[in-house]
């Protein structure tokens, strides 16, 4: 039977300019451009957008465009996005790493000079403005049947308490066999420790000086120099190191058990850097003690950054050691000792505690540090928080505090089964802290099971949600078109714009100060439904205009005026607006920094408000576990629900 198109598609395919010839309506190609058509019309129109908001494509240059990985808005409002080797091994041999800045108000790029590749790194937002960058890529995995060479871990030893060895790329160690295998990076033992006890005869006479000296170890990865069964290895055994001469060739040693041709994962890097917002330059600082690929960096009450998980240096995940980074002097010190798969999702709650949700990003065994549970880092102590549904699918889940961050609600979203799992979900589930037993209960279900799903606080309390896919990395077509606001008031859902780009894995998404949501990035691992073309790297930039901001609401929304950009010591600021009648509440929403549906930083905090004439005061929290130090976009809204454009004020 063939299509009929109503009166109302042909008035508004020929108003809109299309050129076809209806009579041919009835073959498929045809009506999908009709329907194309249509949906572009509706949702053009000023009602829609007021009711579910609008996206709109960015042109960006050809020149700046790039391999999205991470993104981090910046207390100048503009937005750093981070590629390094941009999943692009080519590009890492190279050595071409990649950041571009872009300002959202200007709509201008600039390439940023980039000394280390961070794809995959952690990042954090210092107290001063400042962005903490820490780790990233030494090594591209090799999969199963590509590994020619048996490689792995080596373990060097340094008995030698006197000085501290470095070993080049390229040294060689050989086994008691005489197979001889060849290091990959840069490695550097310390000097071992020498431990000095006094001990007394029984008649009250001192002993000689007695030392115990314990070998410094350090880690580096190492391959066979030739092919062959003979280097294949699982029994411990103790290597020589080539090359050395005198004390050194006696004291420096290596130990290996496993080296095998089997897959060999990412490697992580010790760099660390801070990205200057006003110099837009990265600074080197310390390195980390540990290598770290897929970490996670949670800034602590005290404007310090906890550093932890992550693949390490040989591409093993890091067992525990965790570290904390000191703003002030620029370096690392140990931190409390605890598991976490790779990009695990903490959040500072109310009193210091870390909140894991269960949310992460992979790599770790399924039956390891999956648990969601409040970690006491004072005590290193961890209560696991059990009860949550679909509990074996929180990988690739989102996660965050909900607004205001002083009610001490959480909530998780989507996710899907270990590693390349068919499972998805579209469970979501809440946790209040402040009740007497604080458990996971059911919220609103998703539309569909949902990985990668981009989450974004808004100035309203509400939470923007879009994208992700039913399947691992969009398998089979499987990017899902779709939005939606949740309304925290209501427990419940309510349908947004459909964006008309597909975002799944190294996807973000982030508010700007104007209100609108930034989304980027995308890693399908195929571009069809039959899994046949291998997939492209999605470097398409869309901003959502949420529909506080449609039917008038941009020109209409609140202005604030001149003020401080510091909060006072009681936490109180003061803004001259005209708007003061109509200003209902006031906002601090701390600026993202996202990378793998991992946003730790994000929160909103309620505000006092108090209303002059012709002002605004607003007080914040002195309390420094809900309002970490840092600079904040603060916004007022209006009766109507309409934001303003956010101030920067920073919290000491």
């Amino acid at each position: 039977m063939a299509y009929r198109p109503s009166k109302k598609l042909k008035k508004t395919l020929l108003g809109g300019g299309a050129v076809l010839l209806l009579a041919g309506l009835n073959a498929p190609a045809a009506l999908s451009f009709a329907q194309e058509k249509y949906h572009a019309y509706k949702i053009s129109q000023p009602g829609y957008k007021a009711k579910y908001g609008s996206w709109q494509q960015l042109d960006v240059p050809g020149d700046f465009r790039l391999n999205a990985i991470h993104a981090a808005l910046l207390r100048t409002g503009k937005v750093l996005l981070i590629a390094g080797s941009g999943n692009n091994q080519k590009k890492f041999d190279a050595g071409t790493f990649e950041t571009v800045l872009w300002d959202p108000v200007k709509n201008t790029y600039k390439r940023i000079p980039t000394p280390e590749d961070f794809f995959c790194a952690g990042h954090s937002q210092l107290p001063d403005g400042r962005l903490l960058v820490a780790g990233g890529t030494a090594r591209y995995e090799v999969l199963d049947g590509a590994v020619k060479r048996a490689g792995g871990g080596m373990r060097v030893k340094n008995e030698s308490p006197d000085r501290a060895v470095t070993l080049k790329k390229g040294t060689v160690f050989r086994s008691p066999t005489g197979v001889e295998y060849v290091s990959k990076f840069d490695v550097t033992v310390p000097k071992a420790k020498r431990d000095f006890k006094i001990s007394y005869f029984t008649s009250g006479q001192m002993k000689p000086w007695e030392t115990k000296v314990t070998a410094a170890e350090a880690r580096v990865f190492v391959e066979a120099r030739k092919e062959g069964p003979k280097a294949l290895t699982t029994e411990a055994a103790q290597y020589k190191v080539l090359g050395l001469k005198g004390k050194d060739a006696n004291n420096v040693y290596g130990i290996a058990q496993k080296l095998t041709t089997e897959k060999q994962d990412f490697q992580g890097i010790k760099a660390a850097y801070e990205f200057d917002p006003k110099a837009e330059k990265y600074v080197p600082v310390a390195p980390m003690k540990d290598a770290r690929w897929y970490p996670t960096l949670v800034t602590l009450q005290d404007g310090k950054v906890l550093a932890v998980s992550g693949l390490n240096d040989v591409g093993d995940v890091v067992p525990g050691d965790n570290e904390i980074y000191d703003p002030r002097t620029k370096k690392w010190t140990k931190g409390p000792f605890r598991y976490f798969p790779t990009y695990p999702a903490l959040f500072l709650t109310q009193g210091g505690k870390l909140l894991y949700t269960g949310s992460n990003a992979g790599y770790g065994p399924a039956e390891k540090g999956r648990v969601p549970g409040l970690w006491d880092l004072k005590k290193n102590t961890f209560q696991e928080i059990g009860n949550i549904t679909d509990p074996d699918q929180l990988e690739t889940s989102a996660s965050l505090l909900l607004a205001p961050a002083q009610d001490q609600k959480l909530m998780v979203l989507g996710g899907g089964g270990v590693g390349e799992s068919p499972l998805a979900t579209g469970r979501t589930a809440l946790i209040d802290l402040k009740a007497p037993r604080p458990a996971f209960r059911n919220g609103p279900s998703l539309p569909q099971g949902t990985r990668y799903l981009s989450s974004v606080l808004l100035p309203d309390d509400t939470v923007f949600t879009t994208g992700g896919s039913e399947k691992y990395r969009g398998r089979s077509g499987s990017d899902i078109l779709k939005a939606q606001f949740y309304l925290p008031a209501s427990n419940s859902f309510r349908e947004a714009a459909e964006p008309t780009v597909g975002r799944n894995y190294h996807s973000e998404a982030l508010l700007l100060p104007d209100g609108r949501v930034a989304t980027f990035g995308s890693d399908p691992l195929f571009d069809d439904k039959d899994n046949t073309k291998l997939g492209t790297f999605e470097q398409r930039v869309e901003i959502f205009t949420p529909p506080y901001l449609h039917g008038g609401g941009a020109e209409a929304r609140p202005v604030l005026g001149t003020g401080p950009d510091r909060l006072d010591r009681d936490g109180r600021a003061t803004f001259r607006t005209k708007d003061a009648s109509r200003i209902t509440k006031a906002r601090l929403m701390r600026p993202s920094a996202v990378t793998h549906t991992t946003d730790v930083e994000q929160r909103s905090v309620e505000l006092g408000l108090t209303k002059g004439k012709g002002t605004v005061t607003v007080r914040a929290p002195l309390d420094r576990t809900l309002v970490p130090p840092g600079w904040y976009m603060l916004f007022v809204v209006d009766d109507a629900g309409r934001p303003s454009v956010a101030k920067w004020v920073q919290v000491a």
